[in-house]
């Protein structure tokens, strides 16, 4: 009996020994797993080291490139748009004047009426229409008559009219999001249409005389007094309540920047001439690029993805249209490094269904157990049960690609500041220190979802720009939110230059 139950411990202890190994080898197994999964954190904080050396670097090259583009079409990645607007409003703009906001499947009609003198409230009627689907791809005559047909509605409906009496001709400032080559303040060819339009005569047609013409078929006297896009009303607007302002920039679902230039520095042409000596460039900033742009993997397997690959590469880095996708396939690559999301849902593969939105809610999420990151993963990505750490570790995939879009970003405003002599080093002779120069009092108008709803974004940014000019500069650098500048800024920009009979634009 002695011997059997010594075989039988023996047995047992054999066993437990068998169950021991399996154990401790799923652990280690488990081990190496999360450790390739903390690897690919690792690499993406590498690849997307934004230090403030290479932030400058960033600087110099975007102002190096606006300086190219300015001196010849085609000389840059950067468009630098002349847009004609040659006088910003300031405040004594008086009268009533009209914005029509065409930008996607709907449209906007706004009126402004101005008292002469700056109010931080400005009065004003809004009204809203869907583009039926069929217009969207139809003749550029039958789109346009239907916006004419909603003008003349709205411009009826006015209840005190007395100081717009039917026979006056009525200014309207039209802002147009798609791409335009500008040849006056109120004129501009369609280059190509986007967001769903595909008018073929419209293509290489002057924009506000189509609207005009439809306008006079309806029996409304307006005239087209100013042709923008979206940045520039931002930068009118924002110079209306400030007079300080220099720039606008736009970061939501996409991006844009533009800002008020000297005349004499835009070489490519020459012979311009302006009653204010500068103009508002737009600088389409989406599509800047530099080798100094931190760019990962994940950033090349999207660009390669995407209907415009080797083009909007600035855009693809800072804007939200892409931050979310980026982080999805971060998590992607995780999932195929471990089980730790196992099952893999389909969701998951599926580009664009991780919407920026979503990963600035989980970054965002201050909850003990990151109970916001596991409904997002569960309900938006099929991914349930997952662990604490791992909720973790998403949350800093998050943290590392909209902290370097936000540098980025701010690397891009300290560009233009640093080409217009407002970073704080323009004009300093040998020797002096930076805080020896008085600096000027400069403000950026800024737009765009991205910042004003993404508090860890907007902070990064401000962070950012704070390290590249330093604190002494800094201070002096001011940002200013504008809201709905598309349309307030272009009805503020139809008053700007309602006064001059033609442009005050001209070439020799």
């Amino acid at each position: 009996m002695g011997k059997v139950a010594v075989g039988l411990a023996v047995g047992v202890a054999v066993a437990a020994c068998a169950v021991a190994t399996v154990v401790v080898g799923r652990r280690i197994r488990s081990r190496r797993k999360w450790r390739r999964v903390v690897g690919v954190l690792k690499e993406l904080e590498q690849s997307c080291e934004t230090t403030v050396g290479r932030l400058r670097q960033v600087v110099d090259a975007m102002a190096v490139e606006m300086h190219a583009g300015l001196a010849s079409d085609g000389g840059s990645k950067l468009k630098m748009l002349l847009t004609f607007v040659d006088k910003l409003p300031n405040g004594s703009e008086k009268g009533t004047y009209y914005a029509l906001d065409l930008g996607g499947t709907n449209f906007r009609v706004l009126r402004v009426k101005l008292e002469g003198t700056r109010s931080s409230t400005l009065e004003h009627d809004v009204y809203r229409q869907p583009i039926p689907q069929d217009l969207m791809t139809g003749s550029s005559e039958d789109l346009f008559d239907f916006i004419a047909s909603s003008l003349k509605e709205f411009v009826e409906r006015e209840g005190d009219i007395s100081e717009l009496s039917l026979d006056r001709r009525r200014e309207l400032g039209f802002t147009f999001s798609f791409p335009v080559k500008q040849m006056s303040v109120s004129s501009g060819t369609l280059l190509k249409w986007t967001k769903g339009f595909s008018i073929e005569d419209m293509v290489g047609r002057e924009i506000a005389g189509c609207l005009e013409k439809a306008m006079t078929r309806k029996g409304l006297n307006m005239r087209v007094a100013a042709l923008v896009n979206d940045s520039v009303g931002s930068l009118a607007l924002g110079h209306y309540h400030d007079t300080d302002t220099v720039a606008a920039v736009i970061i939501g679902t996409g991006t844009n920047a533009c800002y008020l230039e000297r005349t004499d520095a835009i070489i490519k042409s020459q012979g311009l001439l302006t009653t204010s000596g500068g103009m508002v460039v737009n600088m389409e900033w989406g599509n800047f690029w530099s080798s100094h742009l931190p760019r990962t993997v994940y950033d090349i397997e999207l660009d390669a993805d995407s209907p415009n690959p080797n083009d909007q590469g600035f855009e693809k880095l800072i804007s939200g249209m892409y931050l979310g996708d980026v982080v999805r396939r971060v998590i992607v690559r995780m999932s195929q490094e471990s089980d730790i999301f196992d099952p893999i849902s389909s969701k998951l593969s599926m580009p664009f269904i991780l919407r920026t939105p979503l990963i600035a809610a989980m970054h965002e999420d201050d909850s003990p157990d990151l109970e916001e990151v596991r409904r997002i993963l569960r309900d938006n990505l099929e991914i349930p049960d997952v662990p604490l750490k791992v909720r973790k570790l998403i949350v800093k995939v998050c943290d590392v690609v909209t902290r370097r879009a936000a540098r980025l970003a701010a690397a891009g405003i300290v560009g233009i500041l640093k080409k217009i002599g407002r970073d704080g080093s323009g004009g300093i002779a040998g020797g002096r220190s930076r805080s020896d120069q008085k600096m000027r009092r400069t403000v950026v108008a800024m737009e765009g979802g991205l910042y004003t709803g993404y508090t860890m974004f907007r902070d990064y940014l401000h962070e950012a720009l704070t390290e590249i000019l330093g604190e002494d500069i800094a201070q002096h650098v001011i940002i200013k939110v504008t809201e709905d500048g598309s349309a307030m800024g272009a009805a503020l920009l139809a008053a700007s230059h309602s006064s001059y009979p033609v442009d005050s634009v001209q070439l020799l």
